[in-house]
């Protein structure tokens, strides 16, 4: 079974409540409409139409705006929030999404294909917050290896592609600790971590490998249980032979399933090229280290995309 096929069968088997904020936009309310009649997710959309299957809600009219206002007035009433500018704010259907995931009325929520990259992702850090150990809120792309002639297939996370610029050693591991998190959610496999360079075990001296080596010691203090390293060249980590000869020290026993980026120039670069010359697809960018899902979409995403990422929306709500 091919990957993508295996997460619509989880997503069915266990369909969770996700919103959808932006239903006045047409590509959003097909994806909204595809995904109740395949009992993909159990679905609201905010400002769309009447679809069957898919509850209706206009966020400015909402019952509960005071409600939900009030929540949002105490949360950031010690940074100057007033409760008029708190009502006001809550009428925002990406804040509301949030709001309402936060509370415990929806399992998620997937905006980005009209509010902006920024939008989207300050809303989930102010209002949904970090999971609890997390240390900082990452991402990672979903890239499937499925044609006929690819040279490996299956799933593998590359992360972080879409939102952390420069992470330091810390944020480093911090990132690949979450995805391996997100390897064994939304996978279902035991993740392999190949933390990426242009090196291969001390095959070159540069004092920017340093931050490399630092984070995989935090990473190994605190999971010594999980297999990674680094650094590493994507090469030798992909192919056994050639680890075997650049890295005969290495722990990964095999191909890894995570592939963590130096950087956002090169995570981003990496993803691009795999999908657009290699064929992969790719899903996401997917948040990651948040204390409930809530994820972002490209402004140039297909109804596809939506419906892609709603799946992995609804499986990160399922394994814990």
């Amino acid at each position: 079974m091919k990957p993508l096929e295996r997460l619509f069968d989880t997503a069915r088997a266990d369909p969770r409540h996700i919103i959808l904020p932006e239903g006045d936009d047409p590509r959003v309310a097909r994806a909204a409409a595809l995904l109740a009649e395949g009992g993909l997710a159990r679905v609201t959309l905010m400002n769309g139409p009447e679809i069957p299957g898919v509850t209706a809600l206009r966020p400015a009219e909402a019952p509960d705006l005071v409600e939900l206002s009030a929540h949002w007035h105490q949360m950031r009433a010690a940074r100057g929030m007033t409760a008029e500018r708190a009502l006001e704010e809550m009428r925002d259907p990406i804040r509301q999404a949030a709001m309402r995931v936060r509370l415990g009325q929806a399992d998620g929520t997937l905006g980005g294909a009209v509010a902006t990259t920024a939008e989207t992702v300050r809303a989930a850090l102010q209002i949904i917050g970090r999971a609890e150990g997390a240390g900082i809120v990452s991402s990672f792309f979903l890239m499937l290896s499925c044609g006929p002639e690819a040279p490996i297939r299956g799933g593998m996370i590359f992360a972080d592609c879409g939102l952390v610029i420069q992470p330091d050693a810390a944020e480093l591991a911090a990132i690949a600790r979450s995805a391996a998190q997100s390897c064994r959610q939304v996978l279902a496999e035991t993740p392999r971590v190949a933390l990426l360079s242009f090196s291969t075990a001390g095959s070159a001296d540069h004092p920017s490998l340093a931050r490399i080596h630092e984070a995989l010691a935090l990473i190994r203090a605190a999971e010594p249980d999980l297999e990674v390293d680094g650094e590493i060249q994507f090469d030798a980590a992909l192919d056994d032979a050639i680890r075997a000869r650049k890295a005969p020290g290495s722990r990964l026993t095999g191909r890894p399933n995570v592939f963590i980026f130096p950087d956002l120039a090169s995570g981003n670069i990496g993803y691009k090229i795999a999908q657009r010359l290699g064929g992969l697809d790719a899903i996401g960018p997917i948040l990651q280290g948040l204390a409930k899902p809530a994820n972002d979409l490209s402004r140039g995403c297909t109804t596809k995309d939506i419906i892609n990422a709603a799946v992995i929306t609804n499986i990160q709500t399922i394994k814990k």
